[in-house]
């Protein structure tokens, strides 16, 4: 999916996130990397085989309030 130089990182690499984003909708709390991985902006990601990726302690912990 991605076609710029250097390439993004692939949707299974640990640096996905990293990818460049082709379509954002924050109305809706979604986004769409060129990797093909969907990111939620509260609920972690889709990866482009269906499978989810639940967010971090890390992450949930500092939006706890």
């Amino acid at each position: 999916m991605c076609q710029h130089q250097p390439p993004c990182p692939p949707a299974d690499s640990a640096g996905r996130e990293a990818a460049r984003l082709v379509a954002y909708h924050p109305e809706q709390g979604w986004g769409l990397l060129c990797n093909g991985v969907v990111f939620f902006d509260d609920t972690g990601e889709l990866l482009p085989d269906g499978r989810s990726v639940i967010p971090s302690a890390a992450t949930c912990a500092g939006q706890a309030s």
